[in-house]
């Protein structure tokens, strides 16, 4: 039995989750995204790499190079994703890479080459532990969410705001508007506040909103689902009641969902 079989059949107790991430807001701060999570005590969310944000790639010229060279993917994509993935994947079995981006309002139409870039240098280079690493957008950045719970807003800036009425992933610069209501707004240091008193499953309680987030929250959930002891599930359902968070009936990213499947 080799290697990867090992590990596909060893039971994990506890799960490792380890971040890339884009920015440095992101790369402070993500981890308070996933709290809720870490709450059962069962796993941790680390930031292990901030990088660049990666586009499309759209000139012909790079892409008949690669084919000339016979590469399937830019070496930048293979030194700052696959290969730290990889690494760091082998050090544990129970270990789970997330990649996540941002996707701003004027990359939306180019969602889903964004995200093949991503999958790739994922795929290519972790083969056979593919299964064990996605990619997910904030849609459009972190702080989207925060006016999906606007509580959080209102006790770090002393605003009074109300819930978005509609889906926030369609608010095209939440960051203009955090700092029209608040010209002194710091995305790092409150910022890190508003993200530490978000309720998510108040976020996540409209099944009409908030696709991309109900996905990657609905991937990590799964992992956690592979834990053998039946009452640390029984406890894990307890915490993300499906019906509350809408694992099942809610919408979900049309482009990420299909990692979903991988994890089964």
């Amino acid at each position: 039995m080799n290697q990867e079989n090992i590990d596909n059949n060893q039971p994990c107790y506890f799960f490792e989750f380890g971040l890339f991430v884009t920015g440095e807001t992101e790369e402070q701060h993500l981890p308070d995204l996933f709290r809720s999570f870490m709450e059962t005590g069962i796993c941790t969310f680390k930031v292990i790499r901030r990088i660049g944000q990666l586009n499309p790639i759209t000139s012909q010229k790079k892409n008949l190079k690669m084919v000339g060279t016979g590469k399937i993917i830019p070496d930048k994509d293979a030194e700052k994703i696959g290969f730290p993935a990889r690494e760091y994947l082998a050090e544990n079995p129970c270990r789970y890479v997330l990649v996540v981006d941002d996707l701003e309002n004027d990359r939306v139409s180019q969602a889903e080459l964004i995200f093949q870039r991503y999958h790739n240098a994922l795929d290519t280079i972790l083969k056979d532990k593919k299964h064990r690493a996605a990619f997910h957008f904030l849609v459009n950045m972190i702080e989207t969410y925060y006016f999906a719970d606007a509580q959080a807003i209102n006790t770090v800036l002393g605003t009074s705001l109300e819930d978005h009425p509609e889906d926030v992933e369609k608010i095209p610069h939440p960051k203009n508007i955090l700092k029209k209501l608040y010209p002194g707004f710091n995305e790092k240091q409150d910022g890190g506040k508003i993200v530490k008193l978000l309720r998510f499953e108040h976020i996540l309680s409209r099944p009409d909103t908030c696709a991309s987030l109900r996905t990657l929250f609905y991937w990590c959930y799964k992992v956690l689902q592979k834990h053998p002891q039946p009452d640390i599930l029984e406890y894990i359902l307890e915490l993300f009641p499906v019906e509350q968070y809408h694992f099942h009936d809610g919408i979900l990213s049309d482009i990420t969902k299909q990692q979903l499947e991988d994890i089964e």
